[in-house]
């Protein structure tokens, strides 16, 4: 057995009390989060209002993964990219859960 191995058998129990936990707050912690998503909104004066919005969304999945909410047989995610819906990463413009675009880069002259 492996390192690796040694450190997941040996945590196993402590996912599986969080995992508990969310489950049975699950609607307590969604609430703590929108709410210090308010205030952190209200006090940035909604400068970065989207991305407090996405940080808040991930946030919010991350709980449902260790809840296994995703997953109706409850071994792990339920398919799909691992992000909740309407996450996605942050960039500077467009709607929350698209993609990030390149950076500017200089085309090279053709000649």
């Amino acid at each position: 057995m492996g390192l690796l191995d040694n450190l997941k058998a040996k945590l196993s129990p402590a996912k599986d009390k969080v995992s508990g936990l969310a489950q049975q707050h699950g609607g307590k912690i969604s609430t703590g989060i929108d709410k210090a998503a308010k205030v952190v909104d209200e006090k940035t004066k909604g400068k970065y209002s989207d991305r407090i919005q996405t940080g808040s969304g991930k946030a919010k999945g991350a709980m449902d993964r260790l809840a296994h909410k995703d997953d109706p047989e409850g071994g792990g995610p339920a398919g799909g990219t691992g992000q909740a819906s309407g996450t996605g990463p942050v960039s500077g413009t467009g709607p929350v859960g698209g993609t990030t675009p390149p950076p500017d880069t200089p085309t090279p002259p053709t000649t």
